[in-house]
């Protein structure tokens, strides 16, 4: 409902999809990449799989998903989204993050 609102592109200039939502369209059909493309929005996709955790004894956590990217990116730049997001999230402090 928000990327069809009427005026959008005056107020947003890019949007980052999930890989679900991404492939998904609009009540006429139209792909929501597509069509916030048609719009002058640029659109992006998350790459990241989540968080995993270190089995280090320190909860420390990783990105998973880094060897699915290049298949991802190749994927998701055939469907029209011109940036990727990776989250990173790292445990500051109390010898955190370790080599």
């Amino acid at each position: 409902m928000l990327l069809t609102s009427p005026g959008i592109e005056q107020y947003i200039s890019g949007v980052i999809f999930q890989e679900e939502t991404a492939k998904q369209g609009t009540s006429q059909g139209v792909n929501f990449v597509e069509y916030v493309r048609s719009k002058g929005i640029v659109a992006g996709i998350k790459v990241d799989k989540g968080l995993g955790i270190l089995s280090n004894g320190k909860e420390e956590n990783f990105t998973k998903g880094i060897e699915a990217l290049p298949a991802m990116a190749a994927e998701f730049y055939q469907l029209g989204c011109r940036f990727a997001k990776w989250r990173a999230v790292l445990k500051i402090g109390d010898g955190c993050p370790t080599d």
